[in-house]
């Protein structure tokens, strides 16, 4: 059984950083693209980073470009969110996502592999 558990999630002042984690296992997506969503009250999921193993391409909504970073090992089957210079805007519940197959892309509904979620709070 494939399982996705986030962690790092908190409250941190509009400024600061915080370091997201999401442990794999069930089974291995070295191969595939891993990526990371939130959501926010009221409004719609939406992308936030990507990262194909194969390759190293990572890619960034526009929101988060420059201040959060995507990483991952490989041998510990982990995926990395930095997230640095937070805003409120950033407050939200992020998900860790997997596709299984396939590759990089920014849609929600082509990732079949989700975690519960940690909930980001950044205070103005």
């Amino acid at each position: 059984q494939v399982q996705l558990v986030e962690s790092g999630g908190g409250l941190v002042q509009a400024g600061g950083s915080l370091r997201l984690s999401c442990a794999a296992s069930g089974r291995t997506f070295s191969s595939y693209p891993m990526a990371w969503f939130r959501q926010a009250p009221g409004k719609e999921r939406e992308f936030v980073a990507v990262i194909s193993w194969t390759g190293g391409i990572t890619y960034y909504a526009d929101s988060v470009k420059g201040r959060f970073t995507i990483s991952g090992d490989n041998a510990k089957n982990t995926l990395f969110l930095q997230m640095n210079s937070l805003k409120p805007e950033d407050t939200a519940v992020y998900y860790c996502a997997a596709r299984g197959i396939g590759a990089v892309t920014t849609n929600y509904y082509d990732y079949a592999y989700w975690g519960q979620g940690t909930q980001v709070t950044v205070s103005s």
